[in-house]
């Protein structure tokens, strides 16, 4: 311990700890989504409720406020400051919720997101609305809580815990501008690409292919084995720690881009994670910025690399030899596979150009469900109204494809979603500025030279954790705060041009 921040030191040490229990918490979380037998799941819903109790009882602990000022008065160097800052926003944001509500809110998620996993494939809307009050009723509170300890309007509370600074204001205006262009683009690639012909792959495609086709593609991308694993779960997502990176992705035998695509979104977000600052690890310094800067390096992975030609063009060997030859498996065909613009009812599977219109739909429904505008009962009908006037596709009567698609509104992720699309347009920014520093960077890119595009991330974004603000970081990075014209000028280069 140093005799000059002695104060300082301590708290180090609580977060070090706080970081290594918050490391059994996600694992077992993990294991929760991976493997765990259905009957063990009651008893884990308690076990991580436990500890939830616990990690909010650290970060609650009485002498951390005056723990915090006496620190401050320390000689700290710049990134102590930084790591200082963090500290004192977790804590800000854990005091506002007594340690009853997070316990309640952790047994309600697990509840529902276990019900959810069986009541989705049964389109069983009325069985889900059941757990689903609870969770929301846990939400609206916490909201409250934060909105009265922050002074931001309910929602902007909830979104500032993913994307810290992040306001309605600024979405409204950023997803205002979208809805106005995205419908025509849409329509406009549609009547492009119908007149360029497509060869569909024929499968089945066994798992045990896609799987290793999975890994091959994660080496290509630079994951490393040594620090993480790919597994299957209902929703694909990526957890773990820094030191542990745990990977998951799901399979269908008749189709296997979403597997692989999904796998290159989550390599993103695990080679983030496997990047950030090692000498600060443990500290809130070290953790990813926001959500959205995460978000911005799965759809750098998956949409700007995974969509580019030149790598389509590399993993399509990679293709021909996990399912067997087939003409479906030519680079440019494979290319158009993957950019085929249709819109459709999952998230998860929406291509580079629709996505954003599913993002736009759950901050419309998100919000003013959140804020008590609107009850669970009006969700149906207004998901139905905004897919067709947003996408045209007709969702009524499907709620396991509508509304209960995804794990987040289970899991009380309210505040999540607009990160998605922020990262999407993130991303475009990153490459815009890559392109500008490299001209040649496709022609790198189609030669297997992945190095330049790894470095860049790894210098401005992953070894910078949460240093800086995201205005800051994306300045320091591109030269200027998140610019969306790089995203919509990025869409209309690859899909119009």
């Amino acid at each position: 311990m140093s005799h000059t921040t002695p104060t300082y030191d301590e708290l180090s040490g609580q977060w070090t700890r706080l970081h290594r229990l918050g490391h059994l918490q996600s694992i077992a979380g993990w294991d929760q989504a991976a493997n765990m037998p259905p009957k063990g799941n009651e008893a884990r819903a308690a076990a991580l409720a436990e500890m939830a109790a616990l990690l909010h009882r650290m970060r609650t602990d009485a002498r951390l406020p005056g723990q915090l000022e006496r620190a401050e008065q320390e000689p700290l160097s710049e990134p102590q400051r930084a790591n200082l800052r963090e500290m004192r926003r977790e804590w800000r944001a854990a005091n506002a919720l007594p340690e009853a509500l997070v316990q309640r809110q952790q047994l309600a998620t697990s509840r529902c997101e276990h019900a959810w996993r069986t009541q989705r494939p049964a389109n069983d809307w009325a069985g889900f609305l059941e757990n689903f009050r609870e969770v929301l009723r846990t939400g609206r509170e916490e909201a409250t809580l934060l909105s009265a300890e922050s002074g931001l309007r309910k929602y902007d509370a909830l979104m500032d815990r993913y994307e810290p600074g992040m306001t309605c204001a600024q979405l409204d205006r950023v997803f205002g501008e979208v809805r106005q262009w995205l419908p025509g683009l849409v329509r406009q690639v549609q009547g492009k690409q119908s007149r360029e012909p497509v060869i569909e792959p024929v499968g089945p495609f066994p798992q045990a292919a896609q799987r290793a086709l999975c890994e091959a593609v994660m080496r290509q991308l630079g994951f490393d084995f040594e620090a993480g694993r790919l597994d299957v779960s209902t929703h694909p997502f990526c957890g773990g720690v820094p030191e542990d990176v745990r990977m998951t992705t799901r399979f269908r035998e008749d189709e296997f881009l979403s597997s692989l695509m999904g796998t290159i979104h989550e390599t993103g977000h695990g080679r983030y994670e496997q990047n950030l600052p090692r000498e600060w690890l443990g500290q809130p310094l070290a953790y990813a910025r926001s959500m959205a800067l995460h978000e911005s390096q799965s759809l750098s992975f998956e949409m700007q690399l995974g969509s580019h030609p030149g790598f389509v063009g590399r993993i399509a060997p990679l293709v021909a030899q996990a399912f067997g030859d087939q003409a479906a498996f030519a680079p440019g065909n494979l290319h158009r596979l993957i950019t085929r613009v249709k819109p459709g009812l999952i998230r998860v599977d929406a291509d580079e150009v629709t996505y954003a219109a599913h993002i736009i739909l759950r901050y419309e429904i998100e919000r003013p469900l959140i804020e008590g505008e609107i009850e669970p009962e009006d969700v149906p009908a207004l998901w139905d109204a905004k897919m067709m006037e947003l996408l045209g596709v007709d969702t009524r009567g499907n709620f396991k494809d509508g509304p209960m698609q995804d794990v987040h509104w289970p899991e009380a992720l309210f505040g999540y979603f607009p990160c998605y699309s922020l990262g999407a347009m993130y991303a475009a920014q990153w490459f815009a500025t890559m392109r500008r520093a490299m001209p040649d960077l496709g022609a790198r890119i189609a030669g297997g030279d992945l190095a330049a595009v790894f470095d860049w991330l790894r210098e401005q974004i992953w070894s910078q954790g949460s240093r800086w603000t995201t205005d800051e970081l994306a300045r320091r990075a591109s030269g200027e705060t998140l610019n969306p014209a790089h995203w919509r000028a990025h869409l209309e280069s690859r899909y119009l041009a």
